[in-house]
């Protein structure tokens, strides 16, 4: 997986633990019962493939929640439910850090006292 893959997981697993103590005050988080990974798929017009890559998923998982032959998970659930509904901001966040520099970069001159 990659990195930025690992880190939105683990802030979707600390949204998982925040829901198991119970709602705290003045926080609410709704998590659906279930997400229709199909249609979200469809309606981005990608492939099982595609839809994997892009998103951080396996294809196995991706099959195997279409098929209906494993749950979705609540973090997975909170993801592709952003996705669903703001793919562009999943897509930017995603996207590979800025390169860089591995070159020396030169110092910029030092004023000297006469």
């Amino acid at each position: 997986m990659t990195k930025a893959f690992d880190m939105i997981m683990t802030g979707l697993d600390e949204v998982e633990s925040f829901l198991d103590r119970g709602e705290q005050d003045g926080f609410a988080v709704h998590v659906p019962d279930d997400v229709d990974v199909k249609a979200i798929r469809r309606k981005l017009n990608l492939s099982q493939p595609k839809f994997a890559s892009t998103f951080g998923f396996s294809v196995g998982r991706i099959r195997d929640w279409e098929q209906g032959r494993f749950p979705v998970d609540a973090p997975s659930r909170i993801l592709l439910t952003v996705i669903d509904r703001e793919p562009d901001a999943v897509l930017r966040s995603l996207a590979s850090p800025p390169q860089k520099r591995t070159g020396r970069q030169a110092k910029p001159p030092v004023a000297r006292r006469a």
